[in-house]
């Protein structure tokens, strides 16, 4: 099959970012089943909104003669009139963009996807597009974007690189699971690392009882209202112990302990400033995502099913510089990716990502309102899961 040309639109390139880790590997190939692998995808032109000292893209371009464009229909078009590429990355993660009043970092991803979007609809044609991470920090934007994505008929991936990573156990439920409540431990920042915690849980609960229903409300609370809410049963503690127990990274609660103690201890008293979204789905399950910042380093998930039995797992993101510079977490993302390029068919569904983007959003807002339980009436985004999770079983 002819390799496929792409047309990858970053906000910044440079070491650790995320157009390195996902155009690199387009580029120079990656580690993947016990071989180095080449995509048959072709990265045939780039679009870069910021450069400092650190810029990779000058680099990447001389090396592998890879125009870049001023302008991102040019970098569509390559130079000319038309669409003339097969398939777009858009990476507006990294970068000096401003913060809202809420916090909330203002990347330029519907921006990108807009301009994008004005080449489709003047060529007659449309390309399969990867958004990385959530599509928007507002909303409205996000369902816009999916909405097109429907009228113009092009496959549309976003999202997390923790749905595919690593999972230690390899746990994947059957479709059609019982499943009372779900839990991912986790840690980060607000409108940052909370969205691949929401993913994680998201993409473990998606496959239970008929289907995704979507989230009816959601309870953003801080500090020791956390702790208050799980004392009061909230949220499950034997879940969140259940996670936590399957961190690389937990921090002991006495400096001189090789480990906490889960019989003595108490989780509260090694992370005393938590952030958790307490999330009711429309058929009643709950789920629960919480950052213990100082307490642990890695993603971490649980469930009750309705046996009322616990399954727990990690997914796997050996984050650079702490155990590598390769963050060979996005190798399975750009298979995904390389996947839908040459089938023109998504491999899991962009819905996840619309309600974990809404959950971000909802989850900014509570907390913007002094932690106010909100009804959100706008996630109601139903879906069905794939019949495989996509994630990296070797």
């Amino acid at each position: 099959m002819p390799a496929k040309k792409i047309a990858a639109l970053n906000t910044i390139y440079h070491k650790y970012s995320h157009a390195q880790h996902i155009v690199d590997r387009f580029l120079e190939g990656y580690g993947w089943q016990g071989r180095h692998h080449i995509p048959n995808v072709q990265i045939a032109s780039m679009y870069v909104d910021q450069t400092d000292k650190r810029d990779l893209s000058q680099d990447r371009s001389e090396r592998f003669g890879v125009p870049i464009y001023p302008t991102i229909a040019e970098a569509l078009t390559l130079g000319g009139e038309t669409l003339a590429v097969d398939g777009v990355l858009i990476i507006g993660e990294h970068g000096q963009y401003e913060r809202n009043e809420k916090g909330q970092h203002l990347y330029p991803r519907y921006e990108f996807f807009m301009e994008m979007v004005e080449v489709f609809r003047d060529s007659g044609r449309a390309v399969p597009v990867f958004n990385d991470k959530h599509l928007s920090y507002d909303w409205n934007q996000a369902v816009e974007m999916v909405d097109i994505s429907r009228e113009l008929g092009f496959a549309f991936m976003a999202g997390s690189s923790l749905p595919v990573t690593w999972r230690l156990p390899a746990l994947e439920f059957p479709l059609g699971v019982e499943m009372r409540e779900a839990l991912c431990a986790c840690y980060g920042g607000v409108d940052s690392y909370d969205f691949h915690g929401l993913e994680t849980a998201q993409c473990m609960a998606e496959r239970r009882g008929d289907g995704e229903v979507g989230v009816k409300s959601l309870h953003a609370l801080r500090g020791e209202a956390v702790w208050k809410a799980m004392e009061d049963g909230a949220f499950d503690q034997e879940l969140l112990t259940a996670a936590v127990a399957r961190s690389f990274t937990r921090q002991p609660r006495r400096g001189d302990s090789s480990d906490i103690d889960f019989q003595n201890d108490r989780i509260q008293d090694v992370c005393p400033d938590p952030t958790a979204y307490l999330m009711e789905h429309r058929d009643g399950l709950k789920t629960t995502m919480i950052l213990l910042n100082g307490f642990l380093l890695d993603f971490n998930f649980a469930a009750r099913m309705g046996d009322g039995s616990i399954q727990s797992t990690q997914m796997y993101l050996p984050m650079p510089p702490r155990h590598t510079t390769l963050a060979s977490f996005f190798s399975p993302l750009c298979d995904n990716l390389e996947k839908m390029f040459l089938t023109g068919r998504p491999t899991y569904p962009v819905e996840r990502t619309l309600l974990t983007t809404g959950q971000v959003y909802f989850g900014v807002e509570s907390l913007y309102r002094g932690q106010a339980k909100l009804e959100t009436p706008e996630l109601e985004v139903a879906y069905q899961a794939p019949a495989e999770s996509c994630f990296w079983r070797d």
